[in-house]
């Protein structure tokens, strides 16, 4: 019987983001935002008014979803890079573990115990 996925590219991580030039563009307005958190002014303009602050950057109804319902795996397919996206963490603030299960579809405490070998 014939494996019917689909095959990565040699030396790829399977259902990982490539990030090369196109994805970098397309994560622009989200990463721009993300880095902005980064000044304390804008970490209390997002707390205020999160989705005024998100239309300054001028982020897709997409990337305004992913990032309110705060869907850390969509952001990155998206073409957040991580590391600007860990910002926006840090003002809810959400712990790198919780983040880490979301990006393998793992509930916190498998993620913390199956990964980490640590109890929730």
């Amino acid at each position: 019987m014939d494996d019917e996925r689909p095959t990565s590219p040699p030396g790829s991580i399977p259902d990982t983001p490539m990030l090369d030039r196109a994805q970098q563009l397309r994560g622009w307005r989200i990463n721009k935002m993300a880095m902005g958190l980064g000044e304390p002014e804008n970490r209390h303009a997002f707390l205020a008014d999160e989705r005024a602050y998100l239309d300054r950057f001028g982020l897709t109804d997409e990337e305004v979803d992913a990032v309110t319902q705060r869907d850390w795996k969509r952001m990155i397919a998206l073409g957040g890079n991580l590391f600007f996206v860990l910002k926006i963490s840090a003002v809810d603030p959400v712990r790198m573990t919780e983040i880490g299960a979301a990006q393998v579809d793992m509930e916190h405490t498998a993620f913390l115990r199956d990964r980490l070998g640590k109890d929730g």
